[in-house]
């Protein structure tokens, strides 16, 4: 088993090494794309607004402003990608998405806040790093997916055979001896190992199911027919019961959705929606409604829809309905959803994955599990060198493992803080600019490759790991000061304004870059004490 483990380690380490830096960051893909929008106003934290004060504020603004609007949709604190009391109706002209407009309220004073200043840059965000983590870069989606999987199918492999070699891992979780060279890298190898083994067990095996229907498509071609054109519109799965609905037109998954409610033309005054939003609150407990819908207010025949935050691991839309002139629960049968079992199942392990439920305290935990996997596979990756650099350094895999260890273990880390310089210093009328931003990560990082490979052919490795870990420790804790120089949204600013989300990211990559400084200290002391020339 010790065998397997080490070849299954290392022939996909440096994939999964890209995929774990890029899925860690996709954990803050939202907080990213903001700071990646420096365009964009400041959003200090505001204190907690009761949501009853807010939608009466809503009601109020609303009724004055498009009362005789179709719908009104209220968006109550929605979320970390706007984290905004939004209200939407048709014929609003502003911020137009999908028809609707848009304008971001104060749930205290009903004041309008400003949305944009100016139009934000073009930026692949969040997002971009979100998607490379399985897309990978420059390739088709398709073939990146497979390499991914065979990667990540390795990866559990080597998980599985990692803890039946380790026979005593719970005395391996207490057990680290600094200082004694490839029985240190070994203990930090176990103790990472150990310290986040469940998260890596479920995101491993919850990644492969995520496209299941790539790597095990007989089935989904048994039963919808050969061709991968499916009419799903864009849904990863025809399992989905949204794609589903697409071969039954008479089927109707979220009843409450249908445009075609039409409106009485009868005048009849739309009841509180505070009443409405308590009966809601006390079945689900407060703070848990994300956005209220009502159609047709005003008239007779008017409906209000309250929609729940998502509670926990499962994607799955929840919703009361009520009568808008009464304010009481709607007598309006609702269609139960065909998901099926294996759907259910595979939404449950798909949103553990990407953690969409997490809250702040949560979220934070995927990502430091996630720099735990980072480091998990570049021990990995070490040791293996470690291992054998005194009987195998002159032999032409052990330079290649050599050579692509250090380019990927510290020298991805340069690339990265490549991505967030060139965000700041592309100019802003590029065509294509949020595509070079990623050619320019890539880059960056065959620079990385160059330099291990000419740089390993006239000193010693422990220097190439000394350059490269200097090299990225100053790209990151540069970002904070480019950052400032290039835009008016630098932790100057932003901790007075207290906009966490925007100087996180700076404090974020400034702690990372302190962290690979201190890597590179080590790593000369740990020259100087091996009697290498300086």
């Amino acid at each position: 088993m010790a065998w397997l483990h080490t070849w299954v380690g290392l022939v996909t380490g440096w994939v999964l090494l890209l995929v774990f830096v890029t899925g860690t960051a996709g954990y803050f893909q939202f907080e990213i794309t903001r700071w990646m929008k420096p365009e964009l106003p400041l959003r200090p934290a505001m204190p907690a607004v009761a949501t009853a004060q807010g939608v009466t504020t809503a009601q109020s603004l609303l009724a004055r402003q498009a009362g005789d609007a179709e719908r009104w949709i209220i968006h109550v604190d929605g979320g970390r990608d706007s984290m905004d009391w939004r209200l939407h109706w048709p014929g609003l002209l502003e911020n137009l998405d999908h028809g609707y407009g848009s304008i971001v309220i104060d749930p205290v004073t009903g004041a309008r806040l400003p949305t944009e200043a100016g139009q934000p840059r073009d930026t692949g965000g969040g997002n971009a790093l979100y998607r490379m983590h399985y897309e990978l870069h420059a390739m088709p989606r398709e073939t990146a997916i497979l390499i991914v999987g065979f990667s990540t199918m390795l990866m559990l492999l080597a998980i599985v055979s990692g803890v039946i070699t380790h026979k005593k891992i719970f005395a391996d979780f207490f057990t680290f001896r600094p200082g004694k060279g490839q029985r240190s890298w070994l203990d930090a190898h176990n103790v990472v190992s150990v310290m986040a083994l469940p998260f890596f067990v479920i995101i491993t095996y919850s990644g492969l199911v995520f496209f299941m229907d790539h790597y095990l498509p007989a089935a989904m071609h048994a039963e919808y027919g050969w061709s991968k054109l499916w009419p799903n519109k864009g849904y990863s799965t025809p399992l989905n019961p949204r794609a589903n609905s697409r071969f039954d037109p008479d089927f109707r998954l979220n009843p409450e959705w249908d445009d075609a409610l039409p409106g009485s033309g009868l005048r009849a005054p739309l009841a509180d929606l505070r009443g409405p939003l308590r009966i809601a609150e006390t079945a689900w407990g407060a703070g848990q409604v994300s956005r209220i819908w009502v159609e047709h207010p005003g008239q007779q025949g008017a409906r209000v829809t309250i929609f729940r935050k998502f509670p926990g691991p499962m994607r799955s839309e929840q919703a009361l309905l009520f009568d808008g002139v009464s304010g009481l629960p709607s007598s309006e049968p609702r269609q139960q959803s065909r998901a099926g079992g294996v759907w259910q199942a595979q939404n449950l392990l798909t949103d553990l994955h990407e953690g969409v439920f997490a809250g702040w305290t949560l979220r934070w935990l995927y990502f430091l599990s996630g720099l735990l996997g980072c480091t998990m596979i570049a021990t990995g990756l070490v040791l293996w060198t470690v291992k054998r650099r005194r009987k195998q350094q002159n032999e032409f895999g052990f330079r290649l493992v050599d050579t692509l260890n250090i380019a990927t273990v510290a020298g991805l880390w340069s690339a990265l803080a490549a991505y967030f310089w060139a965000n700041r210093l592309l100019p802003l009328d590029l065509a294509g600019r949020a595509a070079w931003e990623q050619h320019s990560m890539y880059i960056v990082w065959g620079v990385m490759l160059m330099h291990a490979t000419l740089r390993l052919r006239f000193t010693d490795a422990l220097r190439v790991w000394q350059e490269q870990l200097w090299l990225a420790a100053a790209a990151l804790c540069a970002v904070p000061l480019l950052n400032a120089l290039t835009t008016e949204r630098h932790l100057g600013v932003t901790l007075r304004a207290g906009d966490w989300v925007l100087a996180g990211v700076d404090l974020t990559l400034l702690a990372l870059g302190l962290f690979l400084a201190m890597a590179a200290v080590k790593v000369g002391r740990k020259r100087r004490a091996a009697g290498v020339a300086a």
